[in-house]
């Protein structure tokens, strides 16, 4: 088969997946499955509650993967669902699911900040901006399919 990866994308291809490895490694250190510490993930950075469909939005993951992983925190007390409009969900932490959030999703994220923080903000702005420039022109091809 033909190499149809150049040099660069395959270099990219591999960071992602390293950057997606070590994302998984914290959650499997914090106790959580990936979709649970994306929901959690999610929740925190909405604030205390977040639209179900939201949740599928940011976090990538698909309907069916976040539903299922929604029941099972729903039944160990984590979150509970409330009525948002007539064909939306309202995703909330109880306060069990609050201090698990402090425990795992907000170290995440407070790991996130420090990394951040360890930059200078100049590496720090064309970071962003470059990942927002890459990821507007993929969203722009995607269209184009």
């Amino acid at each position: 088969m033909n190499n149809y990866f150049s040099k660069e994308m395959k270099r990219y291809n591999h960071l992602c997946s390293e950057i997606d490895g070590a994302y998984h490694e914290m959650s499997v250190k914090l106790g959580l499955s990936d979709s649970a510490m994306r929901i959690l993930y999610t929740i925190c950075d909405a604030g205390d509650s977040c639209l179900l469909q939201e949740i599928c939005l940011r976090s990538g993951i698909s309907k069916q993967t976040i539903n299922s992983a929604i029941r099972k925190l729903e039944a160990e007390g984590i979150l509970y669902l409330e009525a948002a409009g007539a064909k939306n969900k309202n995703v909330r932490f109880t306060e069990k699911g609050k201090a698990l959030a402090k425990q795992t999703a907000v170290r995440m994220i407070e790991a996130e900040n420090e990394i951040f923080a360890d930059w200078p903000r100049e590496d720090v702005e064309q970071y962003l901006a470059l990942t927002e420039r890459y990821l507007q022109a993929i969203q722009k091809k995607a269209k184009e399919m």
